[in-house]
Protein backbone atom coordinates (compact mmCIF):
# COMPACT_ATOMS: atom_id res chain seq x y z
CA UNK A 1 0.00 0.00 0.00
CA UNK A 2 1.26 3.48 -0.86
CA UNK A 3 1.84 6.26 1.66
CA UNK A 4 -1.21 8.08 0.24
CA UNK A 5 -3.53 5.12 0.78
CA UNK A 6 -2.12 4.60 4.30
CA UNK A 7 -2.82 8.24 5.03
CA UNK A 8 -6.34 7.82 3.66
CA UNK A 9 -6.86 4.87 6.00
CA UNK A 10 -5.85 6.92 9.04
CA UNK A 11 -7.66 9.99 7.75
CA UNK A 12 -10.94 8.08 7.47
CA UNK A 13 -10.64 6.82 11.04
CA UNK A 14 -9.83 10.31 12.30
CA UNK A 15 -12.77 11.81 10.36
CA UNK A 16 -15.19 9.33 11.91
CA UNK A 17 -13.81 10.03 15.40
CA UNK A 18 -14.03 13.80 14.97
CA UNK A 19 -17.52 13.72 13.47
CA UNK A 20 -19.09 11.47 16.12
CA UNK A 21 -17.31 12.89 19.16
CA UNK A 22 -17.93 16.51 18.13
CA UNK A 23 -21.64 15.79 17.62
CA UNK A 24 -21.82 14.06 21.01
CA UNK A 25 -20.13 16.93 22.81
CA UNK A 26 -22.37 19.49 21.14
CA UNK A 27 -25.39 17.50 22.25
CA UNK A 28 -24.36 17.08 25.88
CA UNK A 29 -22.85 20.53 26.50
CA UNK A 30 -23.80 23.02 23.83
CA UNK A 31 -21.31 25.72 22.88
CA UNK A 32 -23.31 28.32 24.77
CA UNK A 33 -22.13 26.91 28.10
CA UNK A 34 -18.63 28.19 27.37
CA UNK A 35 -17.31 24.95 28.79
CA UNK A 36 -15.37 24.01 25.70
CA UNK A 37 -14.95 27.20 23.78
CA UNK A 38 -16.80 29.98 22.06
CA UNK A 39 -17.97 28.18 18.96
CA UNK A 40 -18.60 24.85 17.33
CA UNK A 41 -15.40 25.41 15.35
CA UNK A 42 -13.42 25.66 18.57
CA UNK A 43 -15.01 22.45 19.78
CA UNK A 44 -14.20 20.63 16.54
CA UNK A 45 -10.59 21.79 16.92
CA UNK A 46 -10.42 20.37 20.44
CA UNK A 47 -11.66 17.01 19.17
CA UNK A 48 -9.10 17.01 16.32
CA UNK A 49 -6.33 17.56 18.86
CA UNK A 50 -7.74 14.62 20.82
CA UNK A 51 -7.53 12.38 17.75
CA UNK A 52 -3.96 13.58 17.15
CA UNK A 53 -2.96 12.69 20.72
CA UNK A 54 -4.44 9.21 20.41
CA UNK A 55 -2.56 8.60 17.16
CA UNK A 56 0.73 9.90 18.59
CA UNK A 57 0.33 7.80 21.74
CA UNK A 58 0.05 4.58 19.75
CA UNK A 59 2.92 5.49 17.44
CA UNK A 60 5.01 6.01 20.58
CA UNK A 61 3.76 2.83 22.28
CA UNK A 62 6.58 0.63 20.98
CA UNK A 63 9.18 3.42 20.70
CA UNK A 64 9.88 2.69 17.03
CA UNK A 65 8.34 5.74 15.30
CA UNK A 66 8.61 4.08 11.89
CA UNK A 67 8.22 5.81 8.53
CA UNK A 68 5.16 3.61 7.87
CA UNK A 69 3.48 5.28 10.85
CA UNK A 70 4.83 8.80 10.53
CA UNK A 71 3.98 9.52 6.88
CA UNK A 72 0.23 8.93 7.48
CA UNK A 73 0.41 11.02 10.67
CA UNK A 74 2.08 13.91 8.82
CA UNK A 75 -0.36 13.74 5.91
CA UNK A 76 -3.46 13.40 8.09
CA UNK A 77 -2.75 16.12 10.65
CA UNK A 78 -0.25 18.38 8.91
CA UNK A 79 -3.00 20.31 7.17
CA UNK A 80 -5.60 20.18 9.96
CA UNK A 81 -3.91 22.58 12.31
CA UNK A 82 -0.69 24.54 12.55
CA UNK A 83 1.91 22.14 13.96
CA UNK A 84 5.50 21.16 13.34
CA UNK A 85 4.10 18.37 11.19
CA UNK A 86 3.27 20.63 8.26
CA UNK A 87 5.69 19.83 5.45
CA UNK A 88 7.89 17.69 7.72
CA UNK A 89 9.51 14.36 6.93
CA UNK A 90 9.58 11.34 9.27
CA UNK A 91 13.24 11.99 10.00
CA UNK A 92 12.52 15.56 11.04
CA UNK A 93 9.61 14.45 13.27
CA UNK A 94 11.87 11.95 15.02
CA UNK A 95 14.28 14.77 15.85
CA UNK A 96 11.54 16.78 17.63
CA UNK A 97 9.73 16.20 20.92
CA UNK A 98 6.35 15.70 19.25
CA UNK A 99 6.19 11.98 20.02
CA UNK A 100 8.50 11.66 23.00
CA UNK A 101 6.53 10.31 25.95
CA UNK A 102 3.23 10.48 24.06
CA UNK A 103 2.31 6.93 25.16
CA UNK A 104 1.71 8.24 28.68
CA UNK A 105 -1.46 9.84 27.34
CA UNK A 106 -3.09 6.39 27.21
CA UNK A 107 -3.19 6.03 30.99
CA UNK A 108 -5.49 8.94 31.87
CA UNK A 109 -8.98 9.63 30.47
CA UNK A 110 -9.11 12.99 28.72
CA UNK A 111 -11.31 15.90 29.83
CA UNK A 112 -13.50 15.51 26.74
CA UNK A 113 -14.05 11.84 27.47
CA UNK A 114 -14.82 12.61 31.12
CA UNK A 115 -17.53 15.06 30.02
CA UNK A 116 -19.20 12.34 27.92
CA UNK A 117 -18.98 9.81 30.76
CA UNK A 118 -20.60 12.28 33.15
CA UNK A 119 -23.40 13.03 30.70
CA UNK A 120 -24.06 9.32 30.14
CA UNK A 121 -24.21 8.74 33.86
CA UNK A 122 -26.72 11.55 34.28
CA UNK A 123 -28.86 10.92 31.21
CA UNK A 124 -28.57 7.20 30.46
CA UNK A 125 -26.97 7.85 27.07
CA UNK A 126 -24.01 6.06 25.43
CA UNK A 127 -21.89 8.89 24.04
CA UNK A 128 -18.75 7.66 25.85
CA UNK A 129 -19.17 4.27 24.23
CA UNK A 130 -19.17 5.98 20.83
CA UNK A 131 -15.95 7.78 21.78
CA UNK A 132 -14.46 4.44 22.85
CA UNK A 133 -15.31 2.71 19.58
CA UNK A 134 -13.95 5.50 17.39
CA UNK A 135 -10.82 5.93 19.51
CA UNK A 136 -10.12 2.19 19.31
CA UNK A 137 -10.54 2.43 15.55
CA UNK A 138 -7.72 4.99 15.45
CA UNK A 139 -5.64 2.75 17.72
CA UNK A 140 -6.09 -0.33 15.55
CA UNK A 141 -5.41 1.70 12.41
CA UNK A 142 -2.10 3.02 13.74
CA UNK A 143 -1.03 -0.46 14.81
CA UNK A 144 -2.06 -1.83 11.39
CA UNK A 145 0.38 0.53 9.64
CA UNK A 146 3.36 -1.52 10.84
CA UNK A 147 4.12 -4.73 9.00
CA UNK A 148 4.70 -6.55 12.29
CA UNK A 149 2.44 -5.90 15.27
CA UNK A 150 4.62 -5.74 18.37
CA UNK A 151 3.80 -6.84 21.92
CA UNK A 152 4.30 -3.22 22.99
CA UNK A 153 1.52 -2.10 20.66
CA UNK A 154 -0.82 -4.84 21.86
CA UNK A 155 -0.08 -3.91 25.47
CA UNK A 156 -0.83 -0.27 24.66
CA UNK A 157 -4.20 -1.20 23.15
CA UNK A 158 -5.02 -3.12 26.32
CA UNK A 159 -3.97 -0.17 28.53
CA UNK A 160 -6.11 2.23 26.54
CA UNK A 161 -9.09 -0.11 26.48
CA UNK A 162 -8.87 -0.61 30.24
CA UNK A 163 -8.54 3.14 30.82
CA UNK A 164 -11.70 3.91 28.85
CA UNK A 165 -13.87 0.96 29.83
CA UNK A 166 -12.88 1.41 33.45
CA UNK A 167 -14.64 4.77 33.34
CA UNK A 168 -17.49 3.76 31.03
CA UNK A 169 -18.67 0.84 33.18
CA UNK A 170 -20.22 2.88 36.01
CA UNK A 171 -21.82 5.17 33.43
CA UNK A 172 -23.92 2.38 31.98
CA UNK A 173 -21.90 0.63 29.29
CA UNK A 174 -23.52 -2.57 28.04
CA UNK A 175 -23.11 -5.45 30.43
CA UNK A 176 -24.55 -8.86 29.60
CA UNK A 177 -27.06 -10.27 32.09
CA UNK A 178 -27.84 -13.45 30.17
CA UNK A 179 -27.77 -16.93 31.75
CA UNK A 180 -24.61 -17.66 29.77
CA UNK A 181 -22.82 -14.85 31.58
CA UNK A 182 -24.00 -16.22 34.92
CA UNK A 183 -22.59 -19.64 34.07
CA UNK A 184 -19.29 -18.17 32.97
CA UNK A 185 -19.06 -16.14 36.14
CA UNK A 186 -18.81 -19.31 38.18
CA UNK A 187 -15.27 -19.74 36.91
CA UNK A 188 -15.74 -23.46 36.29
CA UNK A 189 -15.82 -25.28 32.98
CA UNK A 190 -19.42 -25.01 31.82
CA UNK A 191 -21.30 -27.85 30.14
CA UNK A 192 -20.63 -28.16 26.45
CA UNK A 193 -22.92 -26.51 23.95
CA UNK A 194 -25.31 -28.81 22.16
CA UNK A 195 -23.95 -30.23 18.94
CA UNK A 196 -27.40 -30.47 17.38
CA UNK A 197 -27.54 -28.28 14.30
CA UNK A 198 -23.90 -27.27 14.74
CA UNK A 199 -23.04 -27.98 11.13
CA UNK A 200 -26.06 -26.33 9.67
CA UNK A 201 -28.48 -29.17 10.47
CA UNK A 202 -30.92 -26.73 12.04
CA UNK A 203 -33.06 -24.50 9.86
CA UNK A 204 -33.32 -21.90 12.61
CA UNK A 205 -31.77 -18.57 11.60
CA UNK A 206 -28.76 -17.47 13.59
CA UNK A 207 -29.22 -14.58 16.00
CA UNK A 208 -27.07 -11.54 15.16
CA UNK A 209 -23.51 -11.58 16.52
CA UNK A 210 -23.19 -10.05 19.96
CA UNK A 211 -21.30 -6.73 20.14
CA UNK A 212 -17.63 -7.07 20.93
CA UNK A 213 -17.94 -4.77 23.96
CA UNK A 214 -20.64 -7.04 25.40
CA UNK A 215 -18.49 -10.14 24.94
CA UNK A 216 -15.48 -8.44 26.49
CA UNK A 217 -17.60 -7.31 29.43
CA UNK A 218 -18.69 -10.91 29.95
CA UNK A 219 -15.06 -11.99 29.80
CA UNK A 220 -14.17 -9.37 32.40
CA UNK A 221 -16.96 -10.62 34.66
CA UNK A 222 -15.27 -14.00 35.09
CA UNK A 223 -13.65 -14.49 38.48
CA UNK A 224 -9.83 -14.41 38.36
CA UNK A 225 -8.06 -15.38 35.10
CA UNK A 226 -6.35 -12.00 34.64
CA UNK A 227 -3.64 -13.30 32.29
CA UNK A 228 -6.13 -15.38 30.31
CA UNK A 229 -8.33 -12.32 29.79
CA UNK A 230 -5.33 -10.29 28.66
CA UNK A 231 -4.34 -13.01 26.17
CA UNK A 232 -7.86 -13.12 24.70
CA UNK A 233 -7.74 -9.36 24.23
CA UNK A 234 -4.35 -9.62 22.52
CA UNK A 235 -5.74 -12.26 20.17
CA UNK A 236 -8.72 -10.03 19.42
CA UNK A 237 -6.49 -7.06 18.67
CA UNK A 238 -4.20 -9.11 16.41
CA UNK A 239 -7.19 -10.28 14.37
CA UNK A 240 -8.62 -6.78 14.04
CA UNK A 241 -5.28 -5.29 13.01
CA UNK A 242 -4.76 -8.07 10.45
CA UNK A 243 -8.21 -7.43 9.00
CA UNK A 244 -7.50 -3.72 8.66
CA UNK A 245 -4.25 -4.43 6.83
CA UNK A 246 -5.94 -6.93 4.51
CA UNK A 247 -8.75 -4.47 3.72
CA UNK A 248 -6.14 -1.98 2.49
CA UNK A 249 -3.88 -4.41 0.61
CA UNK A 250 -1.13 -4.36 3.21
CA UNK A 251 0.82 -7.60 3.72
CA UNK A 252 -0.51 -9.64 6.62
CA UNK A 253 1.62 -12.11 8.55
CA UNK A 254 0.19 -15.63 8.29
CA UNK A 255 -1.18 -16.45 11.75
CA UNK A 256 -3.02 -19.49 12.97
CA UNK A 257 -6.18 -18.99 15.03
CA UNK A 258 -5.84 -22.45 16.61
CA UNK A 259 -4.90 -22.52 20.29
CA UNK A 260 -3.62 -24.71 23.10
CA UNK A 261 -5.28 -24.28 26.50
CA UNK A 262 -3.34 -25.73 29.42
CA UNK A 263 -4.18 -25.97 33.10
CA UNK A 264 -5.91 -28.05 35.73
CA UNK A 265 -9.60 -29.00 35.45
CA UNK A 266 -12.21 -26.44 36.42
CA UNK A 267 -10.18 -23.34 35.51
CA UNK A 268 -12.70 -22.01 32.99
CA UNK A 269 -11.19 -23.37 29.77
CA UNK A 270 -14.52 -24.36 28.22
CA UNK A 271 -16.19 -21.14 29.35
CA UNK A 272 -13.45 -19.01 27.78
CA UNK A 273 -13.49 -21.15 24.61
CA UNK A 274 -17.22 -20.54 24.21
CA UNK A 275 -16.75 -16.79 24.60
CA UNK A 276 -13.79 -16.82 22.21
CA UNK A 277 -15.89 -18.66 19.60
CA UNK A 278 -18.45 -15.85 19.83
CA UNK A 279 -15.70 -13.24 19.60
CA UNK A 280 -14.37 -14.92 16.45
CA UNK A 281 -17.88 -14.80 14.99
CA UNK A 282 -18.29 -11.11 15.81
CA UNK A 283 -14.92 -10.40 14.17
CA UNK A 284 -15.91 -12.41 11.09
CA UNK A 285 -13.36 -15.20 11.53
CA UNK A 286 -16.14 -17.81 11.54
CA UNK A 287 -19.76 -17.53 10.49
CA UNK A 288 -21.60 -19.44 13.24
CA UNK A 289 -19.41 -19.13 16.33
CA UNK A 290 -20.72 -22.23 18.11
CA UNK A 291 -18.63 -24.58 20.27
CA UNK A 292 -18.43 -28.34 19.82
CA UNK A 293 -16.64 -30.04 22.71
CA UNK A 294 -15.22 -33.54 22.26
CA UNK A 295 -12.75 -35.88 23.93
CA UNK A 296 -10.97 -39.08 22.91
CA UNK A 297 -14.16 -41.15 22.95
CA UNK A 298 -15.72 -38.89 20.32
CA UNK A 299 -12.72 -39.10 17.99
CA UNK A 300 -11.23 -42.58 18.25
CA UNK A 301 -13.07 -45.66 16.94
CA UNK A 302 -12.43 -49.30 17.79
CA UNK A 303 -11.93 -50.70 14.33
CA UNK A 304 -9.72 -50.10 11.30
CA UNK A 305 -10.99 -47.40 8.96
CA UNK A 306 -13.48 -45.83 11.37
CA UNK A 307 -11.37 -43.21 13.15
CA UNK A 308 -10.67 -40.82 10.24
CA UNK A 309 -14.36 -40.56 9.29
CA UNK A 310 -15.20 -39.98 12.96
CA UNK A 311 -12.74 -37.08 13.23
CA UNK A 312 -14.08 -35.65 9.95
CA UNK A 313 -17.61 -35.86 11.35
CA UNK A 314 -16.60 -33.74 14.37
CA UNK A 315 -15.08 -31.14 12.06
CA UNK A 316 -18.32 -31.11 10.07
CA UNK A 317 -20.27 -30.48 13.29
CA UNK A 318 -17.93 -27.62 14.19
CA UNK A 319 -18.03 -26.08 10.70
CA UNK A 320 -17.79 -22.25 10.91
CA UNK A 321 -17.31 -22.51 14.67
CA UNK A 322 -14.89 -23.92 17.21
CA UNK A 323 -13.87 -27.52 17.94
CA UNK A 324 -12.71 -27.92 21.54
CA UNK A 325 -10.76 -31.16 22.20
CA UNK A 326 -10.47 -31.76 25.93
CA UNK A 327 -7.64 -33.92 27.29
CA UNK A 328 -6.20 -34.01 23.77
CA UNK A 329 -3.05 -35.75 25.03
CA UNK A 330 -5.15 -38.89 25.65
CA UNK A 331 -5.26 -39.41 21.89
CA UNK A 332 -1.66 -40.66 21.99
CA UNK A 333 -1.64 -42.58 25.26
CA UNK A 334 -2.49 -45.96 23.80
CA UNK A 335 -0.26 -48.61 22.28
CA UNK A 336 1.29 -48.44 18.84
CA UNK A 337 -1.75 -50.31 17.46
CA UNK A 338 -4.15 -47.82 19.07
CA UNK A 339 -6.20 -45.71 16.66
CA UNK A 340 -5.53 -42.50 18.58
CA UNK A 341 -2.53 -41.74 16.42
CA UNK A 342 -4.69 -42.09 13.34
CA UNK A 343 -6.97 -39.49 14.93
CA UNK A 344 -3.98 -37.16 15.39
CA UNK A 345 -2.85 -37.60 11.79
CA UNK A 346 -6.37 -36.84 10.56
CA UNK A 347 -6.58 -33.88 12.94
CA UNK A 348 -3.38 -32.36 11.53
CA UNK A 349 -4.69 -32.65 7.99
CA UNK A 350 -8.12 -31.19 8.73
CA UNK A 351 -6.72 -28.36 10.86
CA UNK A 352 -4.83 -27.22 7.76
CA UNK A 353 -7.51 -28.01 5.16
CA UNK A 354 -10.27 -26.24 7.10
CA UNK A 355 -8.30 -23.48 8.79
CA UNK A 356 -10.63 -20.84 7.33
CA UNK A 357 -13.77 -22.65 8.55
CA UNK A 358 -12.98 -24.27 11.91
CA UNK A 359 -10.95 -22.95 14.83
CA UNK A 360 -9.51 -25.80 16.92
CA UNK A 361 -8.59 -25.56 20.59
CA UNK A 362 -6.77 -28.50 22.21
CA UNK A 363 -6.72 -28.58 26.00
CA UNK A 364 -5.15 -30.48 28.88
CA UNK A 365 -2.44 -30.52 31.54
CA UNK A 366 0.66 -28.42 30.64
CA UNK A 367 3.32 -31.17 30.55
CA UNK A 368 1.08 -33.65 28.77
CA UNK A 369 0.07 -31.09 26.15
CA UNK A 370 3.69 -30.20 25.46
CA UNK A 371 4.40 -33.88 24.81
CA UNK A 372 1.27 -34.14 22.68
CA UNK A 373 2.43 -31.34 20.37
CA UNK A 374 5.69 -33.24 19.75
CA UNK A 375 3.93 -36.42 18.58
CA UNK A 376 3.33 -35.18 15.04
CA UNK A 377 5.69 -32.74 13.25
CA UNK A 378 2.72 -30.73 12.01
CA UNK A 379 1.04 -30.17 15.35
CA UNK A 380 3.22 -27.56 17.00
CA UNK A 381 3.39 -25.34 13.91
CA UNK A 382 -0.41 -25.38 13.62
CA UNK A 383 -0.90 -24.58 17.31
CA UNK A 384 1.69 -21.84 17.89
CA UNK A 385 -0.02 -20.07 20.78
CA UNK A 386 -0.60 -21.51 24.26
CA UNK A 387 -2.88 -19.96 26.88
CA UNK A 388 -2.18 -21.09 30.45
CA UNK A 389 -5.08 -21.21 32.91
CA UNK A 390 -3.65 -20.95 36.43
CA UNK A 391 -5.26 -22.47 39.51
CA UNK A 392 -7.67 -20.18 41.31
CA UNK A 393 -6.53 -18.51 44.50
CA UNK A 394 -8.40 -19.16 47.73
CA UNK A 395 -10.13 -15.77 47.42
CA UNK A 396 -11.21 -16.65 43.88
CA UNK A 397 -12.61 -20.00 45.03
CA UNK A 398 -14.51 -18.36 47.88
CA UNK A 399 -15.97 -15.97 45.32
CA UNK A 400 -16.99 -18.86 43.04
CA UNK A 401 -18.51 -20.71 46.01
CA UNK A 402 -20.51 -17.62 47.00
CA UNK A 403 -21.70 -17.05 43.44
CA UNK A 404 -22.92 -20.63 43.12
CA UNK A 405 -24.51 -20.50 46.58
CA UNK A 406 -26.35 -17.30 45.71
CA UNK A 407 -27.79 -18.92 42.58
CA UNK A 408 -29.13 -21.71 44.78
CA UNK A 409 -30.67 -19.30 47.29
CA UNK A 410 -28.02 -19.58 50.00
CA UNK A 411 -25.73 -17.04 51.59
CA UNK A 412 -22.54 -17.38 53.61
CA UNK A 413 -22.33 -16.22 57.18
CA UNK A 414 -19.09 -14.52 58.18
CA UNK A 415 -17.99 -17.53 60.21
CA UNK A 416 -18.71 -19.82 57.27
CA UNK A 417 -16.65 -17.63 54.93
CA UNK A 418 -13.68 -17.80 57.29
CA UNK A 419 -14.04 -21.56 57.69
CA UNK A 420 -14.39 -22.04 53.93
CA UNK A 421 -11.14 -20.16 53.29
CA UNK A 422 -9.35 -22.35 55.85
CA UNK A 423 -10.61 -25.55 54.20
CA UNK A 424 -9.61 -24.35 50.71
CA UNK A 425 -6.18 -23.20 51.90
CA UNK A 426 -5.49 -26.72 53.16
CA UNK A 427 -6.03 -28.35 49.74
CA UNK A 428 -2.69 -28.89 47.91
CA UNK A 429 -2.43 -27.12 44.55
CA UNK A 430 -1.15 -30.04 42.49
CA UNK A 431 -1.97 -31.63 39.15
CA UNK A 432 -5.63 -32.50 39.14
CA UNK A 433 -6.63 -29.76 41.56
CA UNK A 434 -10.34 -29.27 40.91
CA UNK A 435 -10.63 -25.47 41.02
CA UNK A 436 -14.21 -24.46 40.06
CA UNK A 437 -15.40 -28.06 40.22
CA UNK A 438 -13.93 -28.38 43.69
CA UNK A 439 -15.89 -25.30 44.79
CA UNK A 440 -19.08 -26.74 43.29
CA UNK A 441 -18.59 -30.12 44.98
CA UNK A 442 -17.81 -28.42 48.26
CA UNK A 443 -21.02 -26.39 48.04
CA UNK A 444 -23.09 -29.49 47.35
CA UNK A 445 -21.68 -31.23 50.44
CA UNK A 446 -22.20 -28.04 52.46
CA UNK A 447 -25.85 -27.96 51.41
CA UNK A 448 -26.28 -31.59 52.51
CA UNK A 449 -24.79 -30.84 55.92
CA UNK A 450 -26.90 -27.69 56.22
CA UNK A 451 -30.06 -29.67 55.46
CA UNK A 452 -29.17 -32.24 58.13
CA UNK A 453 -28.73 -29.45 60.69
CA UNK A 454 -31.84 -27.45 59.79
CA UNK A 455 -34.22 -30.41 59.57
CA UNK A 456 -33.68 -31.03 63.27
CA UNK A 457 -35.00 -27.57 64.18
CA UNK A 458 -38.62 -27.31 65.32
CA UNK A 459 -39.51 -24.13 63.45
CA UNK A 460 -36.60 -23.02 61.26
CA UNK A 461 -36.62 -19.33 60.31
CA UNK A 462 -35.83 -17.88 56.91
CA UNK A 463 -32.25 -17.25 58.03
CA UNK A 464 -31.96 -20.82 59.30
CA UNK A 465 -32.98 -22.07 55.86
CA UNK A 466 -30.80 -19.69 53.83
CA UNK A 467 -27.64 -18.91 55.83
CA UNK A 468 -24.72 -21.37 55.74
CA UNK A 469 -22.67 -21.46 58.94
CA UNK A 470 -19.18 -22.67 59.79
CA UNK A 471 -20.49 -26.03 61.03
CA UNK A 472 -22.02 -26.67 57.59
CA UNK A 473 -18.62 -26.48 55.88
CA UNK A 474 -17.02 -29.97 55.67
CA UNK A 475 -13.47 -30.46 56.96
CA UNK A 476 -12.27 -31.15 53.42
CA UNK A 477 -13.83 -31.22 49.95
CA UNK A 478 -15.68 -34.44 49.12
CA UNK A 479 -13.51 -37.01 47.35
CA UNK A 480 -10.29 -35.22 48.32
CA UNK A 481 -7.36 -37.36 49.44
Amino acid sequence: MTADSAAALLGDAVDRFCSEVTASLLEVTGVRSGELGASAADLAGDVTVEAYRIACAFIDSDGRHSDDELWPLITTFGGRFDTQLSGATPGQVRQTDLLRGAARWLDRPSDLFAILVGADHANGTEHALGYYRRAMEIAHTIVALDVITTEGELAAIERFRSTLLGRIGPAGAPRDDSPAADTAGSGGDADTASEEGAAGGSAEPLPPPRPLEELMAELDSLIGLAEVKAEVRRLTDLIRVGQLRAEHDLPVADRSNHLVFTGNPGTGKTTVARLLAEIYRTLGVVERGHLVEVDRSALVAGFVGQTAPLVTKRFDEADEGMLFIDEAYSLVRGSESDFGREAVDTLVKLVEDRRDRVVVVVAGYPDEMSAFLDVNPGLRSRFPRTVFFPDYSTDDLVGIFELLADKSGYELGDDARTRLAEVLDAVPREQGFGNGRLARNLLEETMVRHAGRVVALDEPSRDDLAVLTAEDIPDEPPGHR
